[in-house]
């Protein structure tokens, strides 16, 4: 599935997958720059960067932002992001060369696939020399390659999750997108019609779906490491400051609570930036309510969009009757 988000100005997204290893990297480039603000809740984040994000910092825009799966070690493909953008000459003037500001966020995806195998410098200048405007696509591709949600009893009963993308355009004419990478420990809900959409299974083979929240206060809780993790990116042509872009930032991660149970746990990495690229005029309440609202559909397309890999099953294998 595609979607797009051509009319912000600027704006390039790009996916790198290794379908081997089962997994990859996803980068949006701001060709002029974007002002950002970060909204971290999960208890096992993985950054790099984000210091150019805080409104006392010299940096007073960044030039893309890079999610990879890999754990830590997906940190590397953020330096593939800077080189591709150094070779554009885009970046912070230091006079000799620029420097790419590129704040950066990982999942954890090494419970399938290749684990030694990550996306490294490689995948993310490749991730660049894919991103366009327009037919963006979801699902288990870049970041989302390796992602899984449910994973209350391991990955092996998870389904699989993915990249989800959500756009609008509200009545001044200003455009707001939102795109997910939904790799939760918990469940993802479709919180209109009060159904589990993806989550932890039965058993290793069952098609059953358990209420993981449910089943933690019934008393079971999880003491091994699987780590999970939603990365949100909210991109808007709206002007705003690092200060209002961050409580955009900070009004739409509110939003996860509505799509995913639990939320923003001790396994989960967090995160939703909020990027302003353009000049036009809003409000950054209305902003932050309408870009909360998209960010739970990119969550549900996320996993909808998702397919099977690595014997893990997805929306469309469980409800929708195609086989793995």
């Amino acid at each position: 599935m595609f979607n797009g988000i051509k009319n912000i100005s600027g704006v390039a997204v790009g996916h790198c997958s290794d379908f081997e290893a089962i997994t990859g990297c996803t980068v949006i480039i701001f060709e002029n720059g974007a002002v950002g603000g970060v909204d971290i809740r999960g208890g096992a984040t993985g950054t790099r960067e984000f210091d150019s994000l805080s409104p006392l910092h010299i940096v007073d825009k960044v030039n893309a932002v890079c999610l990879s799966g890999g754990s830590a070690f997906g940190l590397d493909a953020a330096c593939g992001v800077m080189e591709y953008l150094e070779d554009k000459g885009i970046g912070f003037d230091v006079g000799k060369t620029v420097v790419p500001i590129v704040p950066s966020a990982i999942l954890f995806d090494l419970g399938i696939g290749d684990y030694k195998r990550r996306p490294d410098r490689e995948m993310g200048y490749e991730a660049c020399r894919n991103a366009r405007k327009n037919r963006i696509e979801e699902g288990s591709i870049g970041a989302g390659t390796g992602a899984t949600v449910g994973k209350l009893f391991g990955v092996t009963r998870a389904m699989k999750g993915g990249v989800g993308i959500a756009v609008t355009e509200i009545k001044n004419g200003a455009s707001i997108a939102a795109l997910a990478v939904v790799n939760a420990f918990g469940d993802v809900y479709d919180e209109k019609r009060g159904i589990i959409l993806a989550g932890c299974r039965n058993s290793r083979d069952g098609r059953s779906l358990i209420n993981t929240s449910l089943k933690m206060k019934s008393g079971f809780s999880r003491k091994s490491f699987y780590s999970g993790t939603t990365l949100g990116v909210v991109l808007t042509d709206i002007k705003f400051t690092k200060i209002q872009s961050q409580k955009v930032a900070q009004m739409v991660q509110n939003s996860l609570a509505k799509v995913v149970s639990p939320v923003h746990t001790m396994f989960d990495g967090d995160i939703v930036f909020a990027f302003s690229c353009g000049e036009k005029n809003g409000d950054v309440n209305v902003t932050g309510l309408v870009a909360s609202e998209l960010m739970a559909e990119a969550v549900k397309r996320g996993v909808t969009e998702a397919r099977s890999l690595g014997g893990i099953p997805s929306y469309k294998d469980i409800f929708c009757g195609s086989n793995l």
